[in-house]
C-alpha cells in the first residue's frame, strides 16, 4: 500500500495540478466568450472526477507500479524463487498476488481522491487568474456535481487498480527466458493494463453514469 499509494503521491500531485490547469486554460476562454462563466467550475469538476482523475491515475500507476510488480514477480519466476515457494508448500498466488491486488484495489481510489482535489484546485487558480469570481467557481461545483460523480470515479479506479495488479502479476508469473523475458513481460503488462483501463472505462462510464440520468 505504501509503494502503490504514498510513493506515487508526488507524481500524482504534479500530474493533476497541471492537468487541472490545462483543462481550465482550454475551457475558460470559450465559456467567457459565450457568457457561461457560471458553468466553468462544475464542468472542470465533472471532467476531472468522472474521467480524468480515475483514468490518468490508473495509467500513471500502471506505468510506475504495474511495471514494478511484473518485473519483481518475473524475476522471482526466472530465478526459480516461486518454484522454491511451491516446494515449501507456500501458495505463490496467496503470498505474492493477493497482497498486491488488495493494495492496488484499495489505494487507487485514495489516489483518485487526491487527484480530484489537486486538479480542481489547479483549475481554480487558472480561473481566478482570468478574474472569474471565486464564489461563482465554487457555486458551480456544488450545483453541477453530485455524489455519484465522485463515487463513480472511485468505483472505476478500484476496478482499474485490481486490473493492473492482476495483469502485472500474471505477466510476471508467465515470464521465462531470463532477463530478456522479464523485460518483455514487463512491457506487456504495462501495455495490456493501459488498454484494459481504457476499455473498462467506457463500459463503466456507461453503466455508472447512466444511473444519474435515470
Amino acid at each position: 500500500m505504501s509503494r502503490v499509494g504514498v510513493d506515487s503521491l508526488p507524481l500524482i500531485v504534479v500530474t493533476f495540478a497541471f492537468a487541472g490547469m490545462v483543462i481550465a486554460v482550454q475551457l475558460v476562454d470559450q465559456f467567457l466568450r459565450f457568457g457561461a462563466e457560471s458553468l466553468i467550475g462544475g464542468v472542470i469538476g465533472l471532467s476531472i472526477s468522472r474521467e480524468l482523475a480515475p483514468v490518468m491515475t490508473a495509467l500513471v500507476v500502471a506505468g510506475r507500479v504495474g511495471a514494478s510488480f511484473a518485473a519483481e514477480v518475473g524475476t522471482m519466476r526466472v530465478t526459480e524463487q516461486i518454484d522454491a515457494l511451491e516446494v515449501m508448500g507456500v501458495d505463490p498466488v496467496r503470498y505474492l498476488v493477493v497482497p498486491r491486488f488488495l493494495a492496488c484495489t484499495f489505494m487507487l481510489p485514495v489516489l483518485t481522491i487526491f487527484s480530484d482535489f489537486v486538479g480542481i484546485i489547479g483549475g481554480y487558480f487558472v480561473v481566478m487568474a482570468r478574474e472569474v469570481n471565486a464564489l461563482v467557481y465554487k457555486t458551480s461545483l456544488s450545483e453541477l456535481m453530485d455524489p455519484i460523480d465522485v463515487l463513480g470515479g472511485l468505483i472505476k479506479s478500484a476496478v482499474f487498480g485490481g486490473t493492473i495488479a492482476l495483469v502485472s502479476c500474471y505477466a510476471g508469473m508467465s515470464a521465462s527466458g531470463g532477463a530478456r523475458g522479464v523485460g518483455r513481460m514487463t512491457t506487456a503488462a504495462v501495455v495490456i493494463s493501459n488498454m484494459l483501463v481504457l476499455i473498462f472505462n467506457y463500459f463503466l462510464s456507461v453503466l455508472i453514469f447512466s444511473l444519474r440520468v435515470v
